[in-house]
């Protein structure tokens, strides 16, 4: 597997999310290059307007389009996406990597979610779970299970 993306609204800020981003990202470098780009998130009020909302959604939107590279497949994680248990999720990326693809990239949004838009533009889509998590909670989720999809379909131990 050549390379996996992911872009993420908004910055990691408390030192325990960036310690254990840190970690699954040095345990993924044995399986592939992984780049993680941040993208500011939109500015709101206290208690914005759904018109407001959905106006940052789409500016939020076009930043991530703009940075997906065209030849990237896209997995928008989103709270209406595929709940997948950890063997789906493997297979989802055995799968990609059977394609062919040299690089896929997932997408998780901010306070809001995601826009329709890059909703539309993804391959596959993605719910951790139907309760609600901070999205630098969701990063450090996301890590561990693209880390623990690499560790079954190598046939380890690290998923019980």
């Amino acid at each position: 597997m050549d390379a996996i993306q992911i872009l993420c609204v908004g910055k990691l800020k408390e030192k325990f999310y960036t310690e254990a981003a840190a970690e699954y990202a040095k345990r993924l470098s044995a399986y592939c290059r992984l780049t993680v780009t941040e993208l500011p998130e939109e500015r709101l009020p206290k208690a914005p307007a759904p018109a407001q909302i959905e106006a940052a959604l789409a500016r939020e939107g076009a930043a991530i389009l703009a940075k997906y590279p065209a030849r990237s497949s896209l997995v928008a994680l989103c709270i209406e996406g595929q709940m997948r248990s950890s063997e789906e999720l493997a297979r989802l990326l055995s799968s990609w990597e059977r394609r062919g693809e040299r690089q896929l990239t997932f997408v998780i949004g901010g306070s809001y979610g995601l826009h329709a838009s890059v909703k539309a533009a993804a391959w596959a889509t993605l719910s951790m779970s139907p309760m609600t998590f901070p999205h630098h909670l969701a990063r450090v989720m996301l890590l561990e299970q693209i880390y623990r999809g690499f560790k079954i379909n190598e046939g380890s131990s690290y998923h019980k």
